[in-house]
């Protein structure tokens, strides 16, 4: 039987790579498929040279309830014992974000990373080191497939953001495409997360899935189209 874990990430800054290079560190407005399944290798105590198949065959989606800012920080660091500074880099990091994470696999491997992740075997974080995950990370499995977990789900919005969208408001959803699904590709499924050659693979995004949810805390009610293009 197939189910659906279901993650909430609410850290104060996330930070998800997907084409970051020297001294630019750049971050998608959602998480990645490579940083999530990282996370749950993490959680599991796997090594970085440990097979990773099982995970990238899961189907991921993300629904996207506060897409935050993005913020960029200025970082140095100088060599410990050359004394020399290397170069300025230039991180960005999606600040007061809140995402709502589904993984659809078998009941078996989504119990034991839900279990893991409760009682992680090393630390965890949302992307980054210098992020921090939440502690409320774990919301729990159900019984439906990827794209009605994500929609059923209640809305994890603070109240001061509810408060700046309307009534209704709606949440975009980016996941995983079903057989037949046109969509965008990315080079973001884990084959290998070894440091001497970290190697991934593509996959197929369907990013036009909108989710409407009733806001009484709105300011109005009015056809938010352009408001899912501004945040999305």
């Amino acid at each position: 039987m197939m189910s659906t874990l279901l993650l909430k990430f609410s850290g104060p800054w996330q930070a998800w790579g997907n084409d970051s290079r020297y001294t630019v560190r750049s971050t998608e407005l959602e998480p990645t498929k490579s940083g999530v399944l990282g996370l749950l290798a993490a959680a599991q105590g796997r090594m970085r040279t440990d097979e990773v198949s099982d995970l990238a065959a899961l189907r991921f989606g993300v629904r996207v309830d506060q897409p935050g800012t993005v913020e960029m920080d200025f970082q140095t660091a100088r060599d410990s014992k050359s004394g020399k500074s290397w170069p300025l880099t230039k991180r960005y990091y999606l600040a007061d974000a809140i995402f709502l994470v589904g993984i659809e696999g078998p009941d078996e491997l989504l119990s034991g990373l839900e279990e893991a992740i409760r009682r992680p075997r090393f630390p965890l974080y949302l992307g980054r080191r210098s992020c921090p995950i939440n502690h409320d990370v774990v919301i729990g499995m159900v019984e439906l497939p990827l794209l009605p977990a994500l929609r059923e789900q209640e809305w994890l919005a603070s109240e001061r953001h509810r408060r700046s969208r309307p009534n209704p408001a709606n949440l975009r959803i980016v996941r995983d495409s079903e057989a037949g699904e046109q969509g965008q590709t990315a080079r973001d499924v884990p084959v290998s997360f070894s440091q001497e050659r970290r190697l991934y693979t593509w996959r197929t995004v369907v990013s036009e899935d909108v989710v409407t949810v009733d806001n009484p805390d709105g300011s109005s009610t009015f056809d938010d189209f352009f408001e899912v293009v501004r945040t999305g």
